[in-house]
C-alpha cells in the first residue's frame, strides 16, 4: 500500500526545504525525497581538504537568503536549531597585474576615496550610481521577492511610477535594457574602476555585453556595500541541518537516497510520486518538484499527458557556462601582491579587465577553455574564523565561465579537469606570488563533478539553466509557468530554474508554498473558487 502525505517534495536544495517547512508548519503532513546521500543540493560544507578545514563546497553567499521572507519569518527558529551568519564589512575587491587592487566596503566614504585617489571622475560616477541605487533597489528588490505575474506585481508598478517618478523610470528603463559595459562607460572612466562592479556578471551568465546584464552586478555591487558579505558561521551545512531540523518539529519528515522516476499524474492532476525502488507514495494536495525543466518534462512527466507548447518549452530549456571549484587549505593568509589588506575582504575577483571578461565569455559559449577565466576567490576563513584551526586558512575558488562539456575527446573533464586546475594555480599565484607553498591540500571539482552531485547543475550551471531576458522573468522557466504551477493540477516547481532565479534566496520554495496554502484554504471554503482563483 503507498504511503500516504498531503504534500510530497522531491529534492531537498535549500527551497525544497524552505517549502517543506512552511507547509509542515500550517498542518501538512510532509515528506521531502532527495536523491543525493545528504540534503543540502548546491549548499553543503564539508572537511574537505584536511581534518578542521571546513569548506562550503558550491554556494556560499548568504546575503539574499537572509534577506528572504522566509528568514525574516524564521530567524529565531534557525538560531535556535544551530544556524548563524558572520558578516564580513569588506564584502569584495578586484586586483590587478600590476599589484594593485580596489576594494568595496560597508563605508562607503571610503571606497569613495580609494576610487577618488585615481580618478575623481570615477568616484563621481559611483555617487551617481549609488544614488541610482537608491531610487530603483526597493522597487527592483520587491519585484525579485514577487511572484510573477501577480497583482503584488501590478501594485510594484503603481508605486513605481508614483516614487520614481518620470525621470527615474527612465533612468530605470536604460537599466534593464542596458549591459554591463553599456552601464559602467555611462558613469565610470577607469577600466580598473570598470573591473570592480563587471565580475559580478559572470557570476549570473551575464557577459559584459549581454543586454539585461547590468541589473545583477548594479544591485549586487550596491547592496554589498550596505550590508556586507555573509556566510554561515561553522559551514553551510548547518543552514539545511537548521532547516531540516525546523522541518521534522513540525512533524515533517526527509528520506535520503529516494531518487523519484516519476510522477503519477491521474486525470490531469498529480496524485505521488514512484520512486526508483518501485515504491509508490501519495500525495493528497501537492505534488513540489525541485527538478530542472528537462528533467521534469524528461524522466518524471515522460508519460504524463503535458500540452505539446508546455512540453516543447521544457524541453528546449537552455543552460549557461559551467563552472568549476577549487578548494585549498592553507598553512597562511593568501599573501597578495597588492597588499595585507586585500586578505580581509570575503571576495576576490581576478579577471582583471571588462575586455578579459568578455573574451572568457564568448571562448566558454563557444566551447573552448578560456585562456584568462574569471576566478573568484573567496576567503571564507577571513569571514568566518572558525572554517580553519589555528593560522590556517581555506580558500573557496570559482573558475567561470567554461563550457559545459569539456573539449577532449577522451574522458572528458576527467582528464581536463587537473591540467585547467593548473592553469588556475598560475594565475593565482601571479596575484599572490607564493601561494602554491602554503597549499597544504587541494581539491578540484570540475563542472561533471558538480553535476554528479547534484543532478539540477546541469554542466556544471551553477544557476541551472540561463538567465539571459529570454528566460527570465515571467519567461522562467517557460511562459505561464512562471508562478511555480504547471498545467498538471497540484503539480508545483520551484528552484534555480524558476523565478527568480539562481542564488540562496528561498523566494521560490516561500512563494509557492504559501501559493499552495491559500488554494487550500479557499478549496476548504468554496470548492468552486478553485477555478476562479487570479493569485
Amino acid at each position: 500500500m503507498a504511503q500516504c502525505y498531503d504534500a510530497v517534495v522531491i529534492g531537498a536544495g535549500h527551497n525544497g526545504l524552505v517549502a517543506a517547512a512552511t507547509l509542515a508548519q500550517a498542518g501538512y503532513r510532509v515528506l521531502v525525497v532527495e536523491a543525493a546521500a545528504e540534503p543540502g543540493g548546491a549548499l553543503q560544507s564539508a572537511e574537505l581538504t584536511r581534518p578542521g578545514y571546513v569548506h562550503d563546497l558550491f554556494a556560499t553567499n548568504l546575503n539574499l537568503f537572509l534577506g528572504s521572507a522566509f528568514y525574516a519569518a524564521h530567524a529565531r527558529d534557525l538560531e535556535r536549531h544551530g544556524f548563524s551568519a558572520a558578516t564580513s564589512d569588506r564584502p569584495f575587491a578586484s586586483a590587478f597585474p600590476d599589484g594593485t587592487s580596489l576594494g568595496v566596503t560597508t563605508n562607503r566614504e571610503e571606497t569613495l576615496a580609494e576610487l577618488g585617489s585615481a580618478s575623481a571622475r570615477d568616484a563621481a560616477g559611483w555617487r551617481e550610481l549609488d544614488a541610482l541605487f537608491e531610487r530603483v533597489a526597493p522597487i527592483l528588490f520587491r519585484t525579485y521577492a514577487a511572484r510573477v505575474p501577480s497583482w503584488e506585481l501590478a501594485r510594484i508598478g503603481v508605486d513605481a511610477l508614483r516614487s520614481v517618478r518620470s525621470n527615474g523610470v527612465v533612468a530605470l528603463g536604460r537599466l534593464l535594457l542596458s549591459s554591463c559595459r553599456e552601464l559602467l562607460d555611462e558613469y565610470l572612466v577607469t577600466e580598473k574602476a570598470k573591473a570592480l562592479i563587471a565580475p559580478w556578471g559572470l557570476h549570473l551568465d551575464f557577459g559584459p555585453d549581454v543586454a539585461g546584464g547590468a541589473v545583477f552586478p548594479f544591485l549586487e555591487t550596491f547592496g554589498d556595500q550596505r550590508s556586507g558579505m555573509a556566510v554561515a558561521k561553522g559551514g553551510a551545512r548547518t543552514l539545511v541541518l537548521a532547516l531540516v531540523r525546523l522541518l521534522e518539529e513540525h512533524g515533517g519528515e526527509l528520506r535520503t537516497s529516494a531518487r523519484v522516476s516519476r510522477i503519477e499524474v491521474r486525470d490531469g492532476r498529480a496524485v505521488g510520486v514512484e520512486l526508483h525502488t518501485g515504491e509508490r507514495i501519495s500525495a493528497g494536495r501537492a505534488v513540489v518538484a525541485g527538478v530542472t525543466p528537462t528533467a521534469l518534462a524528461g524522466e518524471l512527466l515522460h508519460q504524463a499527458d503535458l500540452p505539446n507548447a508546455t512540453r516543447r518549452a521544457l524541453e528546449a530549456y537552455r543552460y549557461g557556462p559551467g563552472t568549476m571549484m577549487l578548494h585549498l587549505s592553507l598553512s597562511g593568509p593568501a599573501p597578495w601582491a597588492a597588499g595585507e589588506r586585500l586578505a580581509s575582504f570575503a571576495y576576490v575577483h581576478l579577471a582583471p579587465y571588462v575586455d578579459d571578461l568578455a573574451r572568457a565569455y564568448s571562448e566558454a559559449l563557444a566551447g573552448r577553455m578560456p585562456a584568462e577565466p574569471l576566478l573568484v576567490v573567496g576567503q571564507t576563513s577571513a569571514v568566518d574564523p572558525t572554517r580553519a584551526p589555528g593560522d590556517g586558512h581555506v580558500l573557496w575558488v570559482q573558475v567561470r565561465p567554461l563550457p559545459g562539456r569539456a573539449p577532449s575527446r577522451r574522458n572528458g573533464w576527467d582528464d581536463a579537469a587537473p591540467r585547467y586546475a593548473e592553469r588556475v594555480m598560475h594565475k593565482l599565484d601571479r596575484y599572490a606570488p607564493g601561494l602554491g607553498k602554503l597549499v597544504r591540500d587541494m581539491v578540484v571539482l570540475s563542472p561533471a563533478d558538480l553535476e554528479r552531485h547534484d543532478a539540477n547543475l546541469v554542466g556544471g550551471d551553477s544557476l541551472s539553466g540561463s538567465m539571459h531576458m529570454r528566460q527570465n522573468f515571467v519567461f522562467r522557466p517557460a511562459w505561464g509557468m512562471s508562478g511555480y504551477r504547471t498545467p498538471v493540477r497540484d503539480l508545483w516547481m520551484i528552484g534555480a530554474a524558476t523565478w527568480p532565479g539562481g542564488g540562496l534566496n528561498a523566494v521560490s520554495g516561500y512563494q509557492a508554498a504559501q501559493r499552495i496554502l491559500r488554494l487550500g484554504r479557499k478549496a476548504h471554503l468554496s470548492p468552486d473558487s478553485v477555478r476562479s482563483l487570479i493569485r
